[in-house]
């Protein structure tokens, strides 16, 4: 875990205690140096996951970031006192360095969601950043992923995204980063929003930390995902009660 920034312990899980601008600045850097990094973006579900899933926790340690995605992070900090400055998300980071490596010429490989997905991320990407470089794209269907990392290897991208849910994408990034010193960021669904196929939340959800509430009125089936929150912060009181 990088000491860059101090941290915020929550639930097992230390997250960093940055703004966005800060914690970009520090990636961008690192990129431009060549360093190998392991970003999470973090959310009451995987903070739930990794306390019933001892391997999980363990990658979750090998991470050199773990930032704040979901306001419930936000809530679970102020309920122990140590507030985060603000939630750093993972579809919100990745927009953000697209366009910083667009302006420096980067170069970035996307794996994940669906073929239809895939081929209209590269599409919306080589329109919307047209000096980034796409070192390659491969969906989110594969039985075997090494084949997939020795392409990454012999192409060397800056950043590598990988959209193929938790806990497989950072068990995957555990697996492979050391084949290329870069970025490596799991960003869930953020592909499927990127290309256009899933409607982010309008700003009014963004802005009162309601995307979780917009994203249930638009799939209904999240219900019992969503159940998750209560239980993560009834968990965070219990530990404050417990110290």
């Amino acid at each position: 875990m990088s000491e860059n920034f101090t941290h915020v312990n929550v639930l097992g899980v230390p997250f960093i205690s940055a703004t966005q601008a800060a914690f970009l600045n520090t990636v961008e850097a690192r990129i431009n140096r060549r360093e190998n990094t392991f970003v999470v973006t973090a959310n009451p579900e995987i903070v739930m996951y990794a306390r019933e899933q001892p391997a999980y926790q363990k990658i979750l340690a090998t991470a050199d970031y773990i930032t704040p995605d979901g306001i419930g992070i936000i809530k679970g900090a102020a309920i122990l006192k140590q507030p985060l400055p603000e939630r750093i998300t993972g579809y919100d980071t990745m927009i953000d360095l697209l366009a910083w490596a667009n302006e420096n010429h980067k170069s970035a490989y996307f794996v994940g969601a669906k073929p239809e997905v895939i081929v209209d991320v590269a599409k919306v990407v080589a329109k919307r950043y047209p000096q980034l470089q796409i070192a390659g794209t491969h969906d989110g269907y594969f039985d075997d992923f090494g084949p997939i990392a020795e392409e990454i290897r012999k192409v060397r991208p800056d950043m590598v995204f990988l959209a193929v849910g938790f806990p497989k994408q950072e068990q995957l990034i555990s697996d492979y980063r050391h084949v290329n010193n870069g970025l490596w960021m799991g960003v869930g669904g953020s592909f499927d929003v990127l290309s256009g196929h899933t409607k982010r939340a309008p700003k009014f959800f963004q802005r009162h930390h309601l995307e979780w509430f917009y994203r249930l009125l638009s799939e209904p089936t999240r219900f019992k995902r969503m159940l998750v929150l209560p239980k993560y912060l009834r968990t965070v009181k219990k530990s404050v009660r417990q110290k």
